[in-house]
């Protein structure tokens, strides 16, 4: 069973956002990201919903504590964040 970090936000440009979101690739596989899936409402081209699945839920936690910390905490590392990423830590319900 996968932990799913579940992340969403406005963006004020994707094309910046999804630069960004690349520069990351290493350390979302460092951390333990086994597979990613990003997707955008279809009637709003400045929002992302991003879901990052783990093995465990310890490591989607430590996950998350790295992006409040490191990633969304600067315009350098966030260029696009237009607001403040609504996130949930999900498993497969029984």
């Amino acid at each position: 069973m996968t932990t799913t970090l579940h992340i969403e936000h406005a963006i004020t440009d994707y094309g910046v956002w999804k630069t960004a979101f690349d520069r990351f690739a290493d350390v979302r596989q460092r951390a333990g990201v086994l597979g990613h899936r990003i997707a955008q409402p279809v009637d709003d081209a400045r929002y992302v919903v991003i879901d990052l699945d783990f093995a465990t839920v310890q490591e989607a936690e430590a996950f998350l504590e790295l992006l409040r910390t490191k990633v969304w905490a600067s315009r350098e590392t966030a260029p696009a964040l237009a607001s403040t990423p609504h996130t949930r830590i999900l498993r497969p319900a029984a």
